[in-house]
């Protein structure tokens, strides 16, 4: 894989806009950075330097707040599920023929872009929580593995289950996370994930990080609805843009 330096200041500002957008949200790093590189890279490509960006920003999401560990006790059956489903379904991305791969993601961005502007949100009682996870689990590794994207529908569930904000944000980091490294291990032992992905990664990081720290004071500037709808509103037009290129 050779994307650079012909690709450098297009991946450079993806990774600022994508950390802008998981700054001020606590989500959006790994959906906004597939829309952009999938534009100029085969959609593999792109999981693989997002590897390190989207591990590192989540890991620390994950472990700021408190009580990690009863978020692993509550969400582990969920994030097994996930992590199995997304190694096996990574063989998708890998293999698959580009214009579908981009077709998958175009449709899983517009999906989720609709489910945002139109404001669904899902309930999960106690009693069903147990069995939706596992469901949630292996379909978000679907997703996943297909798409590189981790959103759907791990964050209607997350959202469902009715954490408090800081607590959410927490989870979500927690599961994009395992997501992260369950991706990264299917696209190695599909043989698309060499050194060189990972050392090319590393550049991707600081950008990421920066955008981060600004979406973090944008955040205390902008209401969260507002910011909301223009990110549901952009992911629509990235997730249009996929799935014209899909089927052209």
């Amino acid at each position: 894989m050779s994307i650079l330096p012909e690709h450098l200041f297009e991946i450079l500002a993806v990774f600022l806009a994508a950390g802008l957008v998981k700054g001020a949200l606590g989500l959006g790093l790994p959906t906004v950075s597939m829309g952009l590189l999938g534009l100029f890279m085969m959609p593999a490509q792109a999981a693989g330097l997002l590897f390190l960006p989207s591990l590192l920003t989540n890991v620390v999401q994950a472990v700021e707040g408190p009580g990690l560990r009863q978020l692993l006790r509550r969400l582990g059956p969920m994030l097994l599920a996930c992590s199995i489903s997304t190694v096996a379904c990574s063989a998708i991305l890998v293999f698959a023929e580009p214009r579908n791969s981009g077709l998958w993601l175009g449709t899983a961005l517009l999906a989720y872009a609709v489910t945002g502007i139109m404001g669904f949100e899902l309930r999960v009682s106690p009693r069903s929580e147990p069995f939706a996870g596992i469901v949630t689990g292996l379909l978000t590794g679907v997703v996943t593995g297909a798409t590189g994207v981790f959103v759907l529908p791990a964050v209607p569930y997350l959202t469902g289950l009715g954490l408090e904000r800081d607590r959410l944000v927490q989870a979500m980091g927690l599961t994009f996370a395992v997501s992260t490294l369950a991706l990264g291990l299917g696209l190695w032992a599909y043989g698309a994930f060499p050194l060189q992905s990972g050392l090319q990664s590393l550049i991707a990081i600081i950008p990421a990080a920066l955008g981060v720290r600004l979406g973090g004071a944008l955040r205390q500037r902008i209401s969260p609805a507002s910011f909301r709808k223009l990110l549901f509103l952009f992911l629509a037009v990235l997730g249009v843009q996929g799935i014209w290129q899909g089927v052209a």
